[in-house]
């Protein structure tokens, strides 16, 4: 095996010391139903304002949305948040509604994270202990548990196809899965493409993307479009990239009448997303913009600031390391409290 360290930044330090696998096969609305003059949400045209037993696209309860964006803006009085513009989701969106915690990692290494590190009793045990931390800190937020798997592992050799990536049978999503059926938890496929593509990868996991409780993550760092080899530079993904990921999950959800998909998009550098206000939001996916950096604290919240809340995309998520972030002074995990007091609030926490 392989272990490479991300690299420090102006800013920020990398998301992980991540393992690379070389042998595995693995508008508010009034009482009238008319806008409200300061909705900061728009109502797509191709969104059913009335529900139906034939549309599967009617919006969520809009003034309990616009609620909710308004708590995780948190005060911030720049216009950035919340996002306007965006979509109302369709019914069935966890976002704004709940938080989602998760861990994260592959059920091939237990250095890659929590979630392939403990055995699943004990790892729903800690996880739960992260919930109940949640819930106290925040008791309006109802939490929805999840677990966030590695689908594809960027490889530090280049495989019998030269693209330096190990994709995981299906058994081990499946295992996955199995596992997150253990406490009705959702589950996040993510990829890294290494030296192949999104648009090559996506379909791979397209069988359980159909899924209701399947959602997408996606890590730029591992989108190495100049072809040079994962981990010896920090790769990137353009909002074309993204636009593809939204637009198959939106035809899935479609086309399979299923609630909104929640799309988590690693970041921790500017270049690892180019073009993110071209970025395109639809009722039937929910972006999520994740800083993925490690560090002590005061490290973490500038990574947060610097590139997750100065380009608003609509909704954003932090991590946090049990290991990596006590690495320096003062050597300990930030606290949802501490997380709470962030502009915006993030509403999906992940934890490796």
């Amino acid at each position: 095996m392989i272990i490479t360290k991300k690299t420090s930044f102006t800013l920020v330090l990398g998301a992980a010391s991540l393992v690379l696998f070389s042998n595995c096969t693995e508008t508010s609305t009034k009482a009238n139903g008319k806008p409200n003059s300061d909705s900061t949400i728009r109502q797509t045209s191709d969104v059913s304002n009335e529900p139906s037993a034939e549309n599967i696209y009617t919006p969520v309860d809009t003034a309990k949305y616009n609620l909710k964006l308004k708590e995780l803006a948190n005060g911030d009085t720049t216009g950035k948040w919340p996002v306007k513009n965006q979509p109302y989701p369709i019914q069935g969106a966890i976002l704004p509604f709940k938080r989602i915690v998760v861990y994260y990692g592959n059920l091939y290494s237990k250095k890659m994270g929590a979630l392939g590190e403990y055995a699943p009793k004990e790892m729903w045990s800690r996880l739960n202990g992260e919930v109940k931390r949640w819930e106290k800190a925040d008791p309006k937020t109802p939490v929805q548990v999840g677990i966030h798997y590695i689908a594809s592992v960027a490889s530090g050799t280049p495989g019998k196809d030269g693209m330096y990536i190990n994709r995981m049978p299906d058994k081990q999503i499946d295992s996955a899965i199995t596992i997150a059926k253990m406490h009705n938890a959702i589950v996040f496929l993510d990829l890294q493409v290494s030296l192949s593509s999104i648009q090559k990868e996506l379909p791979r996991i397209e069988k359980y993307l159909k899924l209701p409780n399947v959602h997408l993550g996606v890590d730029p760092e591992f989108s190495m479009k100049t072809g040079a080899r994962p981990g010896s530079k920090i790769g990137t993904y353009d909002a074309a990239d993204l636009n593809f990921c939204t637009e198959y999950l939106a035809k899935l959800v479609k086309e399979n009448k299923l609630p909104a998909k929640v799309f988590v998009v690693h970041r921790f550098t500017q270049k690892m997303v180019t073009n993110a206000s071209k970025i395109k939001l639809r009722p039937e996916v929910q972006i999520v913009m994740h800083m993925d950096g490690w560090g002590e604290p005061e490290l973490k919240k500038g990574t947060y600031r610097h590139f997750i809340y100065s380009e608003p995309v609509q909704f954003t998520g932090f991590k946090l390391f049990y290991k990596n972030d006590l690495k320096k002074a003062p050597k300990r995990l930030m606290t949802p409290d501490e997380l709470l007091k962030l502009k915006p609030r993030p509403i999906y926490i992940q934890y490796q």
